[in-house]
């Protein structure tokens, strides 16, 4: 039998590449058929990007300016330098120049008599790609075009409180000269001043005090001689936040020992809760110290109580908001820590689908003789076995497709070398799904100007665990770029906390059936939403079992109207949690659980 031409070629470019691997002393190698196709195969020589920064060029600059990259590969070497700059106000990064000789350098234009950029606040950075192909992106430098009369307004954040320092900067302006900071709400253009006629330095203190809480826009004007010079650009919607965010220590309990949750609950309707510290005081002793810290909610950690001493304490939260007002809980006290006796906990998957690992944290001043595992539907207490463990770390295999679907409770019970028995706090209502169709991940990706911030380039891709009808997502739908909307809203306004902001799609006055995505951080300010317009794209990816599973990427465009002022960055890295809709379904028709998935992968920055 005559295999086909291309088949035959396959399979020589697959020799070729073994060929590679028997004898690494050989750098590449290359196989070229003298027919009408020719297959080439070449082995990676450089498998790591290169190193890139931006020198920066000073805080401001005129006319023009020599800015040094330096960039280096120890591999294959570098192959070019481009420097990119972001204007003020763009969303698109804009090519200064490219250089493919070390020293790496650009001369940047921004005089009058040359190709000339607006003044104002500008980003550098620069792109190195080395002669592999690998492309490293630098973190931005910022520095400001002043050429001619300019004035700049500090940002004093997006939340402030109190008295909060402004400073101006003034650049090419004739002497004698001041300075008047205003303040509006946004949204209006009626301006008041915070401070009039200041001089150099420029700098002035507003005092929010008596201020209503709200979204305010700050500039400043330049006045020399008789008459109004120059206005800054507006520092638009800087929240401001005089009131203390609430906050309630959850009692952990008494005795505390082993490992175990700590939980506050926190909130603040104006900025929103930057984070939450809670702390404990051993009795008799005056000072409190740090538990741990927590940047997200769930305002919840586990700490390891076996580094605190034995015996009575109290406990408290701390909770901050993002202007900086902080709140501290009521005291929980008389708790006892007690680590001379067995403690048990049990640590059990987010997911139940499938064979899973439910394991516990078991200890003992006496020993630990054996863990068992038990199970029982909510609202029973018909305890079944899972298995019995005698050796650490303490696990039992669970395959959930033995039981029904629905809610489960878990429990551990430890038995010591003396023969006591020590019962576990119980996992509730856990809930097993081995639903044929269901979520699988949810990920953002950066590509956008600024990290932690949606913005035009980011993407967000759903996969399901296998394949579904794409008519079920939205009617008539056959995976192709399609045209929607993707909202983001802030947590509080749809009954979450403010650092749960979450994400829809729609297309036109109807809900695409994506579910939902809980952001697990403060993207949007408190109480607004923003939209972009977007593209809508399916696409598979195969499982290394085999399974063929459906994707669906969002890639987000334009801002819709004034949404920019609603947007925020966001530090956190928490996971996403998305939860998807039943009104999509897989090619049986069977309909997509509604269980919340986590995003997958080490905790990180999104968007």
């Amino acid at each position: 039998m005559r295999l086909p031409r291309s088949l035959q070629l396959l399979l020589l470019a697959g020799l070729a590449g073994l060929m590679t691997v028997a004898f690494p002393g050989f750098s590449s190698a290359t196989f070229t058929a003298s027919t009408q196709s020719t297959a080439t195969v070449r082995a990676a020589v450089d498998w790591t990007p290169p190193t890139v920064s931006v020198v920066s060029p000073g805080s401001a600059v005129k006319g023009t300016t020599t800015i040094t990259v330096n960039a280096t590969d120890a591999e294959t070497g570098i192959a070019s330098v481009t420097l990119e700059q972001l204007a003020p106000g763009a969303a698109d990064w804009v090519t200064v120049c490219t250089d493919t000789i070390a020293p790496y350098t650009c001369a940047w234009s921004t005089g009058a008599n040359t190709a000339a950029v607006a003044d104002g606040q500008y980003s550098l950075r620069a792109r190195a790609t080395d002669k592999a192909g690998y492309e490293t992106i630098s973190d931005s430098v910022r520095t400001t075009v002043a050429n001619n009369v300019l004035v700049v307004l500090a940002s004093p954040g997006d939340a402030v409180r109190g008295t909060v320092p402004l400073v101006t900067s003034v650049y090419n302006a004739p002497t004698p000269n001041t300075v008047t900071i205003q303040y509006a709400l946004t949204g209006t253009t009626s301006w008041t001043n915070i401070c009039r006629n200041i001089s150099s330095p420029y700098t002035c203190s507003w005092n929010t005090a008596g201020m209503a809480a709200g979204d305010y826009d700050l500039r400043s004007s330049l006045s020399y001689g008789t008459s109004l010079s120059a206005v800054s650009a507006v520092v638009d919607a800087v929240t401001v936040d005089n009131t203390a965010p609430s906050a309630t220590m959850v009692d952990p309990g008494t005795p505390v020992s082993g490992t175990r949750t700590f939980t506050a609950t926190a909130t603040d309707a104006d900025s929103g809760v930057a984070g939450v510290v809670i702390q404990s005081q051993r009795s008799g002793t005056s000072t409190w110290q740090g538990l741990c810290s927590i940047g997200v909610d769930p305002w919840t950690c586990r700490v390891d109580t076996t580094t605190l001493l034995d015996g009575t304490y109290s406990f408290r939260a701390v909770a901050t908001d993002v202007a900086g007002n902080v709140t501290t809980s009521a005291t929980v006290a008389n708790r006892v820590v007690d680590n001379t006796v067995s403690s048990i906990s049990l640590d059990v998957p987010s997911t139940l689908n499938g064979t899973v690992t439910v394991g516990a944290a078991a200890s003992s001043t006496a020993g630990v003789a054996s863990v068992r595992i038990q199970v029982a539907p909510v609202g029973t207490s018909t305890w079944t076995d899972l298995c019995t463990d005698t050796t650490s770390p303490y696990a039992c295999a669970w395959d959930t497709t033995t039981v029904i679907d629905g809610l489960y409770d878990l429990r551990g019970i430890l038995l010591d070398a003396k023969g006591q028995s020590t019962t576990s706090v119980v996992v509730s209502s856990q809930l097993v799904d081995n639903a044929p169709l269901r979520g699988a991940d949810v990920q953002s990706a950066n590509g956008g100007a600024t990290a932690g911030r949606p913005d035009t380039g980011d993407t967000v891709t759903f996969t399901y665990s296998e394949q579904v009808d794409l008519t079920t997502i939205t009617s008539g739908w056959n995976g192709a770029s399609k045209s929607v909307t993707v909202r983001f809203r802030d947590g509080a306004s749809v009954g979450k906390s403010s650092t749960d902001d979450t994400l829809d799609v729609q297309l036109g006055n109807a809900a695409v059936n994506l579910g939902s995505v809980n952001l697990r951080g403060d993207y949007v300010k408190a109480g607004k939403s923003a939209s972009f317009n977007a593209t809508m794209t399916a696409g598979t990816v195969t499982t290394s079992t085999g399974i063929t599973r459906t994707t669906v990427t969002l890639r987000l465009g334009a801002v819709v109207g004034n949404g920019s002022s609603a947007l925020k960055s966001s530090t956190a890295t928490g996971s996403l949690i998305w939860t998807p809709s039943s009104a999509v379904t897989g090619p049986q028709g069977r309909p997509c659980s509604t269980t919340p998935v986590s995003e997958t992968g080490t905790a990180d920055q999104d968007f």
